[in-house]
């Protein structure tokens, strides 16, 4: 199993879906919104969520993580608290690996925290 499955993803603020994970998606498929991780970016589209992982020191090997939303067994949402620097998504795929989605504190984090929270709602319901 690869540990990409088993991680934490760091979330900090809405930005324009990246081009070369545009690329990736299917002809059928729809994006909805992308949010700046430490080194990249994820997309959230209608059927699953892509995050973009680069490695090394140039940051030139890029691994793609695809979660669909049909996967998602568990989650739950955690806000931040008044000393909490970060929120929290945790998500349980089939097979029971775990993922966390973290959010830092900004002025934009709840919007986004619920905005994920949302997106992930609407399709795991409609799958």
């Amino acid at each position: 199993m690869s540990d990409v499955l088993s991680t934490k993803y760091c979330f900090y603020n809405e930005v324009p879906i990246p081009k070369h994970m545009e690329d990736l998606l299917a002809p059928q498929e729809i994006p909805l919104f992308a949010v700046k991780t430490i080194r990249d970016a994820a997309v959230f589209t209608d059927k699953r969520i892509l995050i973009a992982d680069k490695q090394g020191l140039t940051g030139k090997k890029i691994e793609y993580c695809t979660i669909p939303y049909k996967s998602i067994v568990a989650y739950s949402i955690e806000t931040a608290g008044t000393f909490d620097l970060d929120a929290e998504i945790k998500l349980v795929l089939s097979g029971g690996i775990p993922v966390e989605l973290q959010f830092f504190k900004s002025k934009q984090m709840s919007e986004l925290l619920f905005k994920v929270y949302d997106t992930i709602t609407k399709y795991i319901l409609s799958c």
